[in-house]
């Protein structure tokens, strides 16, 4: 579960935050408050993944809380104002929503935040999956039913043997989240070698679909192949 904050002094945009996260099956909110150093008093002794963070807030705003911590979790500041965008990228911030928010706008945010809190493998009844936010929906992908993978531009195709999902994550962090029978063939490609029927000097045949094998990746990958078929 993601450990949610929510930290406005505004009701009703809290009360909206807490309507979205609700509809988010992995969100757990383990704060929601309006009072900035309840907040910090919190942090103290707690955990948060993720916190929505208002700007313009009594006693403390936002921006000097994020100037204050030394380690903050990801951070998704909340305001009707647009005057502090360009600072507070200097901080981390995954995003900057402008009030009112919109749960299209909302869904775009959290897809932005880091894959090691969005992105996980999960084992359930014994079978290992890969959970992914899809269209900011949480989708459980078990890893048998994975073909490959192939990085286009800032996003990764994930291919199964039901669909293709489209999500904005990098080859060289989902590569730590899958299993050992995965394994880049390509400086683009992922494969899950336990599905490949057939396999040159230069590609991999995996459902009539031709992965290619670079000269990098070409020993590891026959190594790996070599060893499955041993099993």
């Amino acid at each position: 579960m993601i450990k949610i904050g929510i930290v406005d002094d505004e009701t009703l945009a809290r009360k909206v935050l807490e309507d979205y996260c609700s509809k988010i099956n992995n969100f757990e909110l383990v704060l929601s408050t309006g009072n900035p150093l309840e907040f910090i008093n919190f942090m103290q002794q707690n955990e948060v993944d993720l916190i929505f963070l208002d700007i313009e807030m009594p006693e403390l705003n936002g921006m000097e809380i994020l100037r204050s911590m030394v380690k903050p979790p990801k951070v998704i500041l909340t305001t009707a104002y647009s005057e502090y965008a360009l600072e507070s990228y200097n901080y981390g911030v995954v995003d900057y929503l402008l009030k009112p928010i919109k749960i299209e706008r909302f869904l775009k945010a959290i897809n932005k935040v880091s894959a090691s809190n969005m992105i996980q493998p999960k084992k359930n009844k014994g079978n290992e999956e890969l959970q992914i936010k899809h269209d900011g929906i949480p989708v459980n992908i078990p890893f048998k039913s994975i073909l490959y993978i192939q990085s286009f531009g800032n996003y990764l195709k994930i291919f199964t043997d039901s669909r293709m999902y489209l999500i904005s994550e990098t080859l060289t962090n989902i590569t730590t989240l899958l299993s050992e029978d995965f394994q880049r063939t390509h400086k683009s490609y992922i494969s899950n070698l336990t599905r490949v029927t057939k396999a040159t000097r230069t590609y991999l045949l995996i459902e009539n679909n031709e992965i290619p094998v670079s000269t990098t990746y070409k020993v590891i990958v026959f190594k790996k192949l070599d060893a499955l078929a041993k099993i």
